[in-house]
C-alpha cells in the first residue's frame, strides 16, 4: 500500500546526480534518505531506518562544509 513511497525515494536519490553543485546533490540525498526513513517506519524496518539516518545526517553534514569537498557557496562566501 505505501511502496509508493520507497518508489518516490529512488527517483528522489536518483534525481539528485543531476545537480551540478555538490551540496545541492546531498542534500537532495538527505531527502531521499528522509523518505526510505518514513517508509522503513511503516515497514517496520529497523535497518532501513538506522542506515538512512546516517545517510541522511552524513549528507547533510557534508552539504555544509567548505572548501574542496564541495560545501555550499554560501559557507565558501563567509
Amino acid at each position: 500500500m505505501f511502496e509508493w513511497i520507497g518508489w518516490v525515494a529512488t527517483a528522489v536519490f536518483a534525481a539528485s546526480y543531476f545537480f551540478r553543485r555538490p551540496a545541492s546533490l546531498r542534500r537532495i540525498q538527505a531527502l531521499a534518505a528522509v523518505l526510505w526513513i518514513g517508509y522503513g517506519i511503516i515497514i517496520k524496518a529497523p535497518p532501513v531506518i538506522v542506515a538512512n539516518l546516517v545517510v541522511a545526517g552524513v549528507a547533510m553534514l557534508s552539504s555544509f562544509q567548505r572548501g574542496e569537498q564541495g560545501g555550499s557557496q554560501e559557507a565558501e562566501a563567509k
